[in-house]
This record gives structure tokens, C-alpha cells and sequence, in this order.
């Protein structure tokens, strides 16, 4: 067992008759060792003190290190989903415009074709109104150049027979 600072102090040398220690020098170095060994003792108290707040401090720390290692852990993890996910989103996204733009141009077509269709049916159309047109005046045309219009012109009509068809 460790002394104390008291049993330093209550220390008691026997007696020598001869050649013995003189009796204050060893009081006063005794009381100087006291002093010392009450300063080591505070210092060691201090220091046993010192090194149980390091202790908890270094646990402290030691958690606090931990839970920044998870939480790097999660938002690592958070990260990488939000990656994913925004990925998978931009995917699904330019899938949905392909597939708009298939359909707009598919639409674009079909009514490109529905509109040839029915400018090729105009031209049909025209053609035949074309043909018939010209048929008209044609048919107009010969019934102008007819012979009869000339016979009719050379016909005269006399006031007899006017009169007499009056009679008649």
C-alpha cells in the first residue's frame, strides 16, 4: 500500500545513541518531502481527473464520429437513390417524348397523305369539270357555227306572210 501524506507526517524514527540523525534536520526534510508528496498526489488526482474527461471526451467523439460515418453513410445512400431515380425519371421522360414525337409525326404523315389524297382527288375533280367545260363550249361553240343560224339570217319573211299567219 501507497503511503500517505499523514503517514509521512506521523513518521517517527527511533533513537540512536550514537551517530543518530540530527532530529530537525530530518523534521524539516520530512516536512519538505510532505509537501512534495501532498503536490504529487494533487497533480496525480488532477491528472487521473484530466484523463477521465479525455476519456469521455475521446467516447464523446468516438459517437459523434460514428454517427457522422452513418449519417455520410445515408446521404451517400440518399444520393445515390436520388441518382437513380433521377436517372429512371429523365429515362421515362425522353421515352414519353419519343414516344410524342413517333406519334406527332405519325399524325403528320397520315394527314400529309389524307391531304395528297385530296389534292390528287382536286386534280381528278378538275380534270373532269376541265373536260366537261370544254365539251360545253365546244358542244356551245358548234351550235354557233351551225348552218342553221345562216339559214335563218337568209330567211325573210315577207308582211304577207305575216299578215297572212295573223288571218290564219
Amino acid at each position: 500500500m501507497a503511503l500517505s501524506p499523514i503517514d509521512i507526517h506521523n513518521k517517527e524514527f527511533g533513537r540512536s545513541m550514537f551517530r543518530g540523525y540530527n532530529e530537525d534536520d530530518v523534521n524539516e526534510f520530512l516536512e519538505q518531502v510532505l509537501k512534495d508528496y501532498e503536490n504529487v498526489l494533487e497533480e496525480n488526482k488532477k491528472l487521473k481527473d484530466s484523463l477521465e474527461q479525455t476519456k469521455e471526451q475521446v467516447v464523446h467523439f468516438n459517437s459523434i464520429e460514428a454517427t457522422l460515418h452513418s449519417s455520410i453513410l445515408i446521404a451517400q445512400e440518399a444520393a445515390e437513390d436520388v441518382r437513380r431515380n433521377s436517372m429512371k425519371e429523365s429515362q421515362l421522360i425522353v421515352k414519353e417524348a419519343e414516344k410524342n414525337a413517333d406519334r406527332i409525326v405519325n399524325e403528320a404523315l397520315s394527314r400529309a397523305r389524307e391531304i395528297s389524297m385530296e389534292v390528287d382527288d382536286l386534280k381528278k375533280q378538275s380534270k373532269v369539270f376541265r373536260s366537261r367545260f370544254k365539251m360545253l363550249i365546244e358542244a356551245q361553240l358548234d351550235l354557233i357555227q351551225a348552218d342553221d343560224w345562216d339559214r335563218l339570217l337568209e330567211t325573210e319573211i315577207g308582211t304577207e306572210q305575216i299578215e297572212f299567219s295573223k288571218k290564219g
